[in-house]
């Protein structure tokens, strides 16, 4: 028996969770039809895999990596994450979520499975996935594909699923509260106070990102400014007008949306150009006000459909990508393992294959900053506990497909032409002569003549260090559509494109972000003042969303007068500092796994956890306390003062006054990345002395959870209903999208 508090509650075996645990679809005996699909489907993926393995030098297409990555994903999604919700976790379909019992219109809401997932695919799939594998591709395309797909499905996608299960167990609460009350005072003080100042550098980077590629572009700006209004129309089309009617909607939207994306373009062709054109303090000063809003106002106004609208260009168009490689055939240029993979001494980042590689590609394949949201605002949403497998698993399975997708528009580039564009001007010069003298000393030759080409062909004066890894995605986007529509005329439309299109990718995360964080503070002010528990309390909402806006807003205001201040200060701590993040979230979860009866399947969280521990300790370690100056950040420190003690200036500093600025970056960097690590440090101890005790004394455990409650909600747990789902939504009265019944539902 484990015992909760307040109540004693009987082990997952005697629970309600066991009396109707899998619901439709538990596993049974598959049809020979089924056995030969997924047979057909593993061989896929297998002999992509084998290409991708045994080439030796030669180029291969692309297509070969989608193979190799939409077999495993499906493997993965169809087996080993059913695995997961029936037998690990238990999903009971019968359990009433805290969208149903505290359904108060504004933040706890039960929404269809299909917007709540378009809502939390939205809100997950950042820059992350766009950029990281675009600059992990310096150490060829095989060693981040492989990291991509295997640390998604064993990694990533379970920390997002097991997280978002255990969130909707306690009433949607926070990563960092759920760490209190788990874990204990010492090691949830360690974890609150790491997740909120980690969660505010991730939404400001994230914000730069935006600010960056919106900056006088009115195509972009009227595009995704519309998305607004578009939203709020059809939040008060499923609230008030034609409520349920989901696929209606959809329609409306996208047609509406798509009409916003070419609108935009004979915007930025007319009078009203200018008036869309906005410096980058301009749109600070919007983005601040939006996030506000977002976090503030009902979830089913503005958030919930804006995100889901969101999704159909985000997936459309990776989908469209997918459907260009397999048509145009496009091979990878870039070898599969270069030799800065075992030199460490790469031009666009510094430091070996292992660690930083899987720091760099962050959000591809596991992220911490998903823990945030599947513990924020999806567990407040979620209609039923059986959906988390569709929505948790699947949503990141999503967005580690788009990291592929990033991994092959980067790796379809010549190499030379991709190594002049991020590598920093430092490195390569500022003319196509020099950048292209440096990179033919890296190995991989291009002329000058083909860089200025390139740039002309998407009709930029340059692309010379344009690092970050978003206009390498977006060249190789429109290398792809290009070759397969309009030819080389069309290459600028979809460069533009593809800009716009990573801006709106990435917007959708700090709106859903500020929100989350929103909830993180009142639950931690919670423990001081008991109203701020209450997440829909006016003064608590309207306080911890200003005081979460207003921390990333400064960084990122700062960020933008200074290219040395704000947030480009503390930049380099984004990778580490989101893996880091992933770790609390494994701790957390492998916790509850043990405390709540599950010690024998302990290890689903507990293997990548000490994988993520290993790799980020390690990177955090090398940061600190390297000698290697493009690596440590106290190395860059010291080298730095020692120009300020010989009065010299050192690039990339321009004068005496930057000298300086570098010196108090490198030494706010490293005292935090120090910080954050012995927090983490702390949060793992504490985990395991709190695991050993509930393994030693099972009586002792107890349990934050809530007490089961019968759901009176119908609804299906996939994206499609199966026979048996079809049947007790027809008994029920409701269409495919599910709705609560008057009386409860025979068990």
């Amino acid at each position: 028996m484990i015992e909760d508090g307040t109540r004693v509650m009987p082990e997952p075996e005697a629970t309600g969770t066991q009396r109707n645990a899998a619901g439709p679809g538990r596993p049974g005996s598959p049809s020979p039809k089924s056995v030969a699909a997924w047979v057909l489907v593993g061989l896929v993926g297998a002999i992509g895999w084998g290409v991708l393995a045994l080439s030796r030098g030669e180029e291969i297409s692309a297509a070969w990596l989608l193979a190799a990555a939409l077999g495993s994903y499906a493997i993965g999604y169809r087996f080993y994450s059913r695995f997961i919700a029936h037998r690990v976790l238990k999903v009971d379909k019968t359990r009433a979520t805290p969208a149903e019992r505290l359904d108060n219109g504004v933040d706890f809401h039960p929404t269809d499975r299909r917007v709540l997932f378009g809502h939390h695919f939205a809100a997950v799939a950042g820059a992350g996935p766009l950029v990281g594998p675009v600059l992990a591709a310096q150490m060829g395309y095989l060693p981040g594909t492989i990291w991509i797909v295997v640390g998604v499905i064993f990694a990533g996608a379970v920390q997002d699923m097991v997280t978002l299960f255990f969130s909707t167990r306690r009433d949607g609460r926070s990563l960092g509260q759920m760490a209190r009350d788990e874990i204990g005072p010492v090691g949830g003080a360690a974890a609150l106070i790491a997740v909120f100042a980690i969660m505010i550098i991730l939404l400001a980077v994230l914000a730069l990102v935006i600010v960056n590629a919106l900056a006088h572009s009115p195509w972009g700006v009227f595009s995704i400014g519309m998305t607004i209004p578009i939203a709020l129309f059809m939040g008060f089309y499923l609230r008030v007008l034609r409520p349920g009617r989901v696929t209606e909607v959809s329609l409306i939207g996208v047609a509406l949306l798509l009409l916003a994306i070419v609108a935009g373009g004979w915007v930025a062709e007319s009078s009203l150009a200018d008036t869309f054109t906005l410096e980058k303090e301009t749109l600070v000063i919007w983005m601040i006000v939006y996030g506000f809003l977002a976090s503030v106002l009902p979830v089913w106004m503005l958030l919930a459909p804006r995100d889901y609208l969101s999704t159909f260009m985000k997936v459309g168009t990776i989908a469209l990508l997918a459907l260009g490689v397999f048509i145009a055939m496009p091979t990878l240029k870039m070898p599969a393992v270069t030799d800065f993979a075992s030199r460490g001494d790469g031009p666009v980042f510094a430091g070996s294959m292992f660690p930083f590689v899987f720091i760099t590609i962050a959000c591809g394949a596991l992220s911490g900053f998903h823990a945030l949201v599947s513990s924020g605002t999806t567990p407040k949403m979620i209609q039923k506990e059986t959906q988390v497998r569709m929505i948790g698993y699947g949503a990141m399975l999503t967005e580690s497909f788009v990291a592929v997708m990033a991994v092959i528009t980067a790796c379809i580039l010549e190499p030379g032409l991709y190594f002049a564009i991020n590598s920093p001007g430092g490195v390569i010069g500022t003319t196509v002569e020099s950048a292209s003298q440096a990179v033919t000393n890296f190995g991989f030759a291009i002329s000058p003549e083909a860089l200025a080409q390139a740039a002309k062909d998407v009709e930029e004066t340059s692309l010379l260090s344009r690092t970050g890894g978003a206009p390498t995605f977006a060249l190789g986007m429109s290398e792809i559509f290009a070759s397969v529509i309009g030819g080389g005329s069309m290459k600028a439309f979809w460069y533009h494109f593809a800009i716009m299109f990573e801006a709106l990718f990435i917007l959708t995360t700090v709106d859903a972000g500020t929100r989350v964080g929103r909830f993180m503070l009142q639950d931690t002010l919670g423990n001081v003042h008991r109203s701020f528990k209450d997440v829909s309390w006016k003064p608590g909402v309207w306080l911890a969303s200003a005081v979460v806006v207003g921390g990333w807003g400064y960084f990122l205001w700062v960020g933008v007068k200074d290219p040395l201040g704000g947030i480009n200060q503390l930049f380099p701590l984004f990778g580490i500092a989101n893996q880091l993040l992933a770790a609390v979230a494994l701790a957390v979860c492998t916790t509850l796994l043990v405390k709540s009866g599950r010690l024998k399947w302990a290890w689903v969280t507990a293997v990548p956890l000490a994988w993520d521990a290993t790799v980020t300790l390690t990177a955090s370690y090398q940061k600190i306390f390297s000698e290697d100056v493009r690596v440590g950040f106290f190395a860059q420190r010291d080298k730095y003062q020692a120009g300020i003690d010989a009065d010299k200036v050192l690039p990339p500093a321009k004068n005496m006054d930057e000298m300086h600025t570098v010196v108090t970056n490198a030494t706010v960097d490293g005292v935090l990345c120090a910080l954050f690590a012995v927090l983490i440090i702390i949060v793992l101890a504490d985990a395991g002395r709190t695991c050993f005790k509930a393994i030693s004394n099972p009586e002792s455990a107890k349990l934050a959870e809530v007490p089961w409650t019968e759901s009176k909600i119908v609804a299906p747990a996939g994206l499609f209903p199966t026979a048996e789902e079809k049947a007790e939504l027809a008994a029920a009265g409701l269409d495919s999208g599910g709705g609560q019944v008057k009386e409860p539902v025979a068990r």
